[in-house]
């Protein structure tokens, strides 16, 4: 099964943001990507990681598929746990829900941030805004 982390932030909310995602299966790194957002919220950072990784599901045409998180928000969300009040947001959330909709068994998981390939996706996010510290 394929195992989708990613990670979202902002430096300041809102502030410089990028994304992180990291790609697993069978315990394999199979793909890994970050890209810096510009100035942002954390809380459409993290949506943006999480669309990064429905897309590149549905592109690579994957129909199981667990999506981890250590956004609660996000998650709750895409749960349909927590109703989306901002309306920033909630065109993302939309966008999420869509790609979602062409993955048969899909789940989204909590996690703390110390769990498994956050850290790894939360250094690569780091590591891109700091690219971009001076712009």
């Amino acid at each position: 099964m394929y195992k989708f982390y990613s990670d979202g932030g902002s430096r300041g909310n809102p502030g410089h943001s990028a994304f992180a995602i990291v790609v697993v299966k069978d315990g394999k790194v199979i793909h890994e990507y970050s890209e810096f957002l510009g100035v942002h919220t954390n809380n459409y950072a993290e949506y943006r990681g999480l669309i990064a990784n429905l897309t590149y599901a549905v592109k690579n045409g994957i129909k199981e598929a667990e999506f981890i998180m250590d956004s609660q928000l996000v998650i709750m969300q895409m749960r349909g746990q927590y109703k989306v009040k901002s309306e920033s947001v909630m065109e993302l959330y939309q966008d999420a829900k869509t790609l979602a909709s062409f993955i048969p068994k899909i789940t989204f998981t909590h996690v703390r941030r110390s769990e498994q390939y956050i850290p790894r996706a939360d250094a690569l996010l780091n590591a891109e805004m700091d690219r971009h510290e001076n712009d």
